[in-house]
């Protein structure tokens, strides 16, 4: 028999290792998309309604959906200015 495939117990082999790295990966996105969420729905809802009630003024509406834009249009910018960064990083680490 060949055990050379076979992985000692308790390690992942590399499919396994690929799978539980994408399950985390895909945990951290909606984590983090979460936490995008509460942050712009905190941030906006102090900036845009001044008195709470059981509906929001054509004002509240429009200030909560520019500010939303704006918010994750900011998001946005950061996410990628990050992400180029890293590959920077990773090249010049080569």
């Amino acid at each position: 028999m060949d055990y050379s495939s076979s992985s000692p117990k308790g390690s992942l082999g590399p499919n396994e290792r690929a799978a539980l790295m994408s399950n985390i990966k895909q945990q951290l996105d909606v984590a983090h998309a979460q936490e995008l969420l509460q942050q712009v729905s905190e941030k906006c809802f102090k900036m845009c309604i001044q008195k709470p009630g059981s509906s929001l003024s054509s004002s509240e509406q429009k200030c909560l959906t520019y500010c939303m834009d704006r918010f994750f249009d900011a998001a946005n910018i950061v996410s990628k200015a990050y992400g180029q960064r890293l590959q920077k990083e990773l090249a010049n680490a080569r």
